[in-house]
């Protein structure tokens, strides 16, 4: 006679992980791709005015950021609690837009600066006359395509 092995319940089997490497490369490079980078760090608040009829910039690539706002807490020992310029990365004064523009302009296509827009992107709080110091330099070196930057809401309670 022979003796039969009973069949042992051992559970379930080992789960195949050999595609995992496989997937989590596809994932990281997904969110590589599709991922876009600030491309300007702040270092002044920005708290945007609201407003109820707003239209998206069509072409952003297209657009030119200045920040108008007081200076991060971080920077306010050096540069105050007035409303200052921001021009890329740094802290800027009026007379630099000139430079600022003439730049973004060399940087593009020719058949693109005509179609460049100087979007700015000011504190609520900050006062008229620097927004308007502004606006008297970019007319100067003929930058007339402005953009004002907001907040959308449904209704404005006044």
């Amino acid at each position: 006679m022979s003796k039969f092995k009973k069949k042992k319940s051992g559970g379930q089997p080992a789960i195949n992980t050999s595609a995992l490497p496989d997937i989590v490369f596809m994932l990281l490079f997904f969110f590589m791709t599709t991922t876009t980078m600030r491309e300007q760090d702040l270092v002044v608040s920005v708290r945007q005015p609201k407003a109820t009829e707003v239209k998206k910039l069509e072409r952003k690539s297209l657009v030119s950021n200045i920040y108008i706002g007081k200076p991060m807490r971080k920077y306010q020992s050096k540069f105050g609690t007035e409303g200052t310029i921001q021009l890329n990365d740094f802290f800027a004064s009026k007379e630099d837009i000139k430079d600022f523009i003439f730049a973004e302009r060399e940087a593009r296509k020719e058949e693109e600066i005509p179609l460049l827009t100087t979007n700015l992107k000011a504190d609520i709080e900050v006062k008229m006359g620097i927004i308007t110091d502004i606006k008297q330099e970019l007319r100067k070196v003929q930058a007339l395509k402005l953009n004002y930057s907001t907040v959308e809401v449904e209704e404005i309670d006044y």
